[in-house]
């Protein structure tokens, strides 16, 4: 290994039960790189970071940190020690404790008089130089923070150092939950990381932050790295086209097209924040989206839709059922304990009914029809919703959502974790639901997304701030409404 490698992975093999995660893959990380992995969901990327981050340990293969050569009893403990870090795409902090506690957790030595203000300040001092402006108080408890806040938290924890050194990052999705201004700053923030020779591996689906900030790309597919090459060999086609998905011409012919403007009015809603003097519509066979920076009343509004479907509301009026998809999936999307099917299968359950019970035959061609319709990557589908990557957690829920009867559905940033090709796939799937009479309510923070969408309403402090035809959508209009 050179000089300038930190950690070297060879063979590294990992199966759960008959589904081969990791196939035999290689892997050089360098210090002062940034190390771009990409690659479809059930690739194995995740399940790589958590060999290297000694959350798992490989069924074979070798594991050598300079040259030192790591047994099976490397554990997180060890990572740490050694200086490797990871932010996983399913956060890991504790909600029940504050934001300084959880920092707490990743340094013991931080203990005796006055530890939880040493703590405060340290996560501070890091969440002020990664994200400027963050707005998220240290001693607020993690669970009344929303998923961007508890993402940034969690990034910041990972490059706080107190004794230990820090020599490698690990960013699983980091991204996902942030809007583009927020993105922004970590990207930068990871730039100079490198200049001080920290590294750092960056997954990301968003494949133009792996264009702009990664040194070199690792492409994996079914287990096996595929290609490794540095990232000016690549444009976003060509990568596109290396991981297994579809062409520019291909994706073009998703993008959204001018709906035929029914005279339903499905929703109607009106945010309550002070000075907001703008209504949403939604109307049958239209897919609004919802725009602006992250946590300013675009999932607010979306739950007061969702609320409002079962009773009434003053500010809110709805006139069919609704389904929503989440996009916090551990919090609010999945049920944890149950299998795929029945994941799947729940806001169904009516149709399945064969007098009082429910049939599983039924139950089992609905989630296997879903599974076809929407490439849900499982060995078998009764086995429990946690042995998916988050990606196809993700996919099982949009199943959910459009298996329904729901004539309303709701979209509260749903694509965290999801490759490329299934999000085009996703795209065409709410398109012909929109053409069949279906509405959608989609808030993102992914500007390609809100091309997808036929009007757009930008939000700021809980009110609506514009009001955009799909004519009238760009990225320039959409900030400045935001700012």
């Amino acid at each position: 290994m050179s000089p300038q490698s930190v950690i070297d992975l060879t063979g590294v093999t990992k199966s759960f039960g008959a589904v081969k995660a990791l196939a035999g893959v290689d892997l050089v990380l360098r210090s002062g790189e940034c190390l771009g992995l990409v690659g479809h969901n059930g690739a194995g990327k995740s399940t790589l970071m958590n060999v290297l981050a000694g959350t798992l340990a490989p069924d074979a293969g070798h594991l050598r940190i300079d040259d030192v050569e790591l047994d099976r009893s490397y554990s997180v403990f060890r990572a740490h020690a050694l200086g490797v870090r990871c932010v996983f795409q399913e956060l890991s902090l504790c909600g029940n404790l504050t934001v300084a506690e959880n920092t707490r957790l990743l340094h013991p030595r931080l203990r005796g008089w006055n530890w939880r203000k040493r703590a405060a300040a340290l996560i501070g001092a890091m969440l002020d130089d990664i994200f400027p402006g963050h707005g998220i108080a240290v001693g607020a408890a993690v669970a009344d923070l929303s998923i961007a806040q508890r993402q940034m938290v969690e990034i910041a924890r990972a490059f706080t150092v107190t004794d230990e050194s820090l020599r490698f990052v690990i960013l699983d999705e980091p991204t996902s939950s942030l809007d583009a201004a927020t993105a922004g700053q970590l990207l930068a923030f990871v730039r100079r990381q490198e200049a001080r020779g920290v590294g750092v591996i960056l997954i990301s689906h968003m494949l133009h932050e792996i264009l702009e900030t990664a040194d070199r790309v690792v492409i994996m597919r079914d287990g096996r790295v595929i290609a490794s090459e540095a990232a000016s060999a690549f444009d976003r086609e060509g990568l596109v086209s290396a991981m297994g998905g579809l062409s520019h011409q291909q994706e073009c012919s998703t993008k959204a097209r001018s709906p035929a403007r029914s005279s339903e009015i499905r929703v109607r809603a009106q945010p309550s924040a002070p000075g907001n003097r703008r209504e949403l519509t939604a109307r049958a066979g239209e897919i609004v989206g919802l725009g602006g920076l992250a946590a300013h009343g675009q999932t607010d509004l979306l739950l007061s839709v969702f609320r409002a479907a079962q009773r009434r509301s003053p500010t809110v009026s709805v006139s069919d059922s609704v389904a929503l998809v989440a996009g916090d999936r551990q919090r609010d999307g999945i049920f944890p304990q149950w299998s795929i099917t029945q994941n799947i299968g729940l806001r169904s359950l009516k149709a399945m009914r064969r007098g009082p019970l429910i049939d599983p035959g039924l139950e089992d061609r609905f989630a296997e029809d879903w599974r076809a319709r929407i490439g849900i990557r499982s060995a078998d589908l009764k086995d429990g919703i946690l042995s998916l990557s988050g990606g196809n957690q993700q996919k099982a829920l949009f199943a959910r959502a459009l298996g329904s009867d729901a004539r309303i559905i709701l979209m509260d940033d749903p694509m965290r974790g999801v490759d490329v090709a299934t999000k085009r796939e996703v795209y065409r799937l709410i398109r012909d639901e929109a053409d069949k009479g279906r509405t959608f309510l989609w808030y993102t923070t992914e500007m390609e997304e809100l091309y997808e969408c036929d009007r757009v309403y930008v939000f700021r402090n809980g009110a609506i701030t514009a009001d955009l035809d799909q004519d009238q959508l760009t990225e320039e209009r959409i900030l400045h409404a935001s700012f």
